[in-house]
C-alpha cells in the first residue's frame, strides 16, 4: 500500500494547474512541446497557490504579532513556575498558558499554517515530477492531463541544461550538478532571509528576548540546514518551486512589514521615520512639547508654611463678620482738618483722664 496515496487528489489539481499554465503561456506566444514554458507554469503554479493562501497569510501576520505581544506575560508565568517540576505545577503552568493564548487569540500553530498548508502541495508536485519518466514510458498512469507525451515534453524541459526531473544524487553530468548546486544554495538562501524579515524586523524587542526568541534564532539557522541537506533529493522542478515562493514569500512580508508594522519593532520606528520625512517635506511642522499627565486621584490640600506642629489654627470667620470687621473708609478731609484732627489724637493719647473725686460717707 502506498503511503502517501492520500496525496492523489492534491496531485491530479497540481497537475491539471501546470498544464493550465502551460496552455496559456503557449497562448500567449511560448512554443509548444518541451521548453521554458513548462518551467514558468511551475512558476505560475507557486502564483496561484499563494494568491489562495493570502487569507492564510495574514491570519498567520495576525497571529506571529499575538505571540509577539504575549511575550511579557508568558515570561512572567515561566518565572513563576520556574524549578517546579511537580505534577500540579506543571498542570497549573499549561493552564495558564493555554488561558493566555484564549486571551490573545492566537496559538503557536497559527503562525505555521502557511508553511503546513504548502508541505502537501510540495510533497505532490515532487511525486509528479518524480514519475515524469515512467508516465512517459508507459510503466505509471497518467496524472490528470499529464499522459505520456505530456510528461516527455515536461521531462525534457531544462533550466540552464538540468532537465526539471534531474536530481543531484542521480546525475553524473558536471554542468547539471552545478545547476542544482546553485538553485539549493538559492533556496537555502531565501529560506533564511524570509525567515530573518520576519523575526529581526517585525518584532518588538521584548520579544527577541527569553526562551522562545532563543528557539526561533536557533530554527532560523536549522531550517536552511535542513534544506541543504535534503535539497540533493529534489528533482529541479521542486527546486524551483521551493525558491519561487520563498521569493514570493519575501515580497509580501516586504510590503506587509512595511505597511502594517508590528508595534514597539524596528519596522515600525522606520515606519515613523517615513512619515515624519514625509510631513516635513510638505512644511507639516510638529507639536514636539512633551506632554505631562497630571496624576489623577483626589487634589492635595495645600499646607502654610509657617505652621508648626501643635501651633493653634486661626479663628475661622464667616464672610458676614469679615464684612462687619472690615476697616471702613472715611471720607477725605483737608490739611487743615487733618492736622487738627491728628493734634487731638494725640493729646487725647498722651493725656490721661483724671479719676472723679469719691464722696465720703456721712455717719
Amino acid at each position: 500500500m502506498d503511503f502517501f496515496a492520500f496525496l492523489a487528489p492534491i496531485e491530479w489539481v497540481v497537475a491539471w494547474i501546470m498544464y493550465l499554465c502551460h496552455q496559456g503561456l503557449v497562448f500567449l506566444g511560448f512554443s509548444d512541446g518541451p521548453g521554458p514554458a513548462w518551467v514558468l507554469s511551475i512558476v505560475g503554479l507557486v502564483i496561484i497557490i499563494r494568491i489562495l493562501l493570502i487569507p492564510l497569510f495574514f491570519k498567520q501576520i495576525k497571529a506571529s504579532r499575538g505571540m509577539q505581544m504575549l511575550q511579557p506575560e508568558m515570561q512572567a508565568i515561566q518565572k513563576k513556575y520556574k524549578g517546579k517540576t511537580d505534577p500540579a505545577s506543571r498542570e497549573a503552568m499549561s493552564r495558564e498558558t493555554m488561558d493566555l493564548y484564549r486571551k490573545h487569540g492566537t496559538n503557536p500553530f497559527a503562525s505555521c499554517m502557511p508553511i503546513l498548508l504548502q508541505s502537501p502541495i510540495f510533497f505532490a508536485l515532487f511525486r509528479v515530477l518524480n514519475g515524469l519518466v515512467p508516465i512517459s514510458t508507459g510503466k505509471d498512469d497518467p496524472i490528470g492531463p499529464i499522459d505520456a507525451s505530456v510528461a516527455g515534453d515536461i521531462e525534457s524541459s531544462s533550466v540552464f541544461g538540468a532537465q526539471l526531473s534531474d536530481i543531484f544524487l542521480r546525475t553524473d553530468d558536471l554542468q547539471t550538478k552545478i545547476v542544482i548546486g546553485v538553485l539549493i544554495l538559492a533556496m537555502c538562501a531565501t529560506t533564511f532571509f524570509t525567515q530573518r524579515q520576519l523575526t529581526m524586523k517585525n518584532m518588538p524587542k521584548a520579544a527577541l528576548e527569553g526562551p522562545m526568541a532563543s528557539t526561533q534564532k536557533m530554527m532560523l539557522y536549522v531550517f536552511p540546514f535542513i534544506f541543504a541537506v535534503s535539497g540533493v533529493n529534489f528533482p529541479v522542478g521542486v527546486l524551483v518551486y521551493w525558491t519561487t515562493t520563498n521569493l514570493w514569500s519575501m515580497g509580501q512580508q516586504f510590503y506587509t512589514i512595511r505597511r502594517m508594522p508590528a508595534p514597539g519593532s524596528e519596522a515600525e520606528r522606520l515606519l515613523k521615520e517615513r512619515q515624519a520625512r514625509k510631513r516635513a517635506s510638505k512644511g507639516v511642522v510638529e507639536d514636539t512639547t512633551p506632554v505631562i499627565e497630571q496624576p489623577r486621584g483626589q487634589r492635595q490640600q495645600p499646607k502654610r508654611k509657617d505652621r508648626q506642629k501643635g501651633a493653634p489654627r486661626p479663628a475661622e470667620t464667616s464672610p458676614a463678620a469679615a464684612s462687619e470687621d472690615a476697616p471702613v473708609q472715611d471720607a477725605p478731609v483737608s490739611e487743615a482738618d487733618s492736622r487738627t484732627s491728628d493734634g487731638a489724637k494725640d493729646s487725647s493719647s498722651t493725656a490721661a483722664p483724671k479719676p472723679a473725686p469719691k464722696k465720703k460717707k456721712q455717719k
